[in-house]
């Protein structure tokens, strides 16, 4: 298995030049089963990496552009009126599929991000009092502008909740912003992505790292660390149970990566930051100061006691 996931790496680290810790971000979130979202500015690679993963997984792919005037049904579906014998058929929309990539997404108004919802969290989806299975695996790769980007909606608490993680690409170096020149001279990298493993591959993969051994000592430090962002004075809203346990298989996954069958604080205290952040809500006064959530994680991080 670690084979498969040294072929991943190598295949998005075609696309994706320097960001080998971006690159491991986003398989610790495809081993764990968890959707992600990646903030940054426009033109950095959060689509082309979304697609590199895609490629590389021989699964079903799918891609929105969410734009303002996008409806629920362009993405989970809808029935359709049969002339001849006045019948309805369901329409499946392009949330059935294995990897969907929902480019820009809070470029749509909340009514339409929230259509995701259902499905992110339940792997189904619910229409006219029918419930549709979505396929497995299923994973949501969310792209999304920084808020203060014109034409822009902020995305609901309870959708944000549903992202296992955030990430955040960054300008590439130097060294390798000139290599991304001269890598699509004659061509796109991304037709060079071949598919290491498939659907059923993930699969499996995901059931190994829920062997992963998470000592109690682990899961206590956890629940101290969300209890401690539900607490802070700058926080109107903290971490759910839901994002515990996002963290919980999120740290699973890490080890599982690295080769390890049990988890350690430092995969947790890895992780924390793009797992924990975006789920919490600030007050009004330290919104407006500019306080950044990752900030108040990592003081977090430095202040609640780490398991021997």
């Amino acid at each position: 298995m670690q084979d498969t996931l040294d072929a991943l790496r190598a295949q998005l680290g075609r696309v994706i030049l320097g960001k080998a810790e971006v690159i491991d971000d986003l398989l610790v979130a495809l081993l764990a089963g968890s959707h992600v979202l990646m903030e940054d500015v426009p033109g950095v690679g959060k689509t082309t990496l979304a697609k590199a993963l895609a490629a590389s997984v021989a699964a079903d792919f799918k891609r929105v552009q969410f734009t303002p005037d996008l409806l629920p049904s362009d993405i989970l579906g809808s029935s359709v009126y049969n002339a001849q014998d006045g019948s309805f058929t369901f329409k499946r929309g392009p949330v059935f599929t294995n990897v969907l990539l929902g480019d820009e997404i809070n470029r749509a108004s909340p009514r339409t991000q929230s259509a995701l919802l259902e499905a992110m969290s339940e792997r189904q989806v619910s229409i006219e009092g029918t419930t549709h299975p979505l396929p497995a695996p299923f994973l949501v790769i969310a792209t999304q502008n920084p808020a203060e980007f014109h034409g822009t909606y902020p995305l609901p608490e309870a959708q944000l909740d549903r992202f296992g993680l955030r990430i955040d690409l960054g300008y590439p170096q130097k060294i390798h912003e000139i290599d991304v020149l001269y890598a699509q001279a004659d061509h796109h990298p991304l037709d060079d992505v071949t598919a290491a493993v498939d659907g059923a591959g993930v699969l499996r993969l995901q059931e190994a790292v829920r062997a992963v051994k998470v000592d109690r000592a682990i899961g206590a430090y956890l629940v101290d660390l969300a209890d401690a962002t539900r607490r802070h004075p700058q926080v109107r809203t903290g971490c759910s149970p839901r994002g515990t346990l996002a963290l919980f298989r999120i740290s699973q996954a890490r080890a599982f990566a690295r080769g390890r069958d049990h988890v350690r604080p430092e995969d947790v205290k890895a992780m924390a930051v793009g797992c924990l952040a975006h789920r919490l809500a600030l007050d009004t006064k330290a919104k407006y100061a500019g306080v950044r959530k990752e900030t108040i994680v990592r003081e977090i991080l430095d202040t609640v006691a780490v398991p021997a």
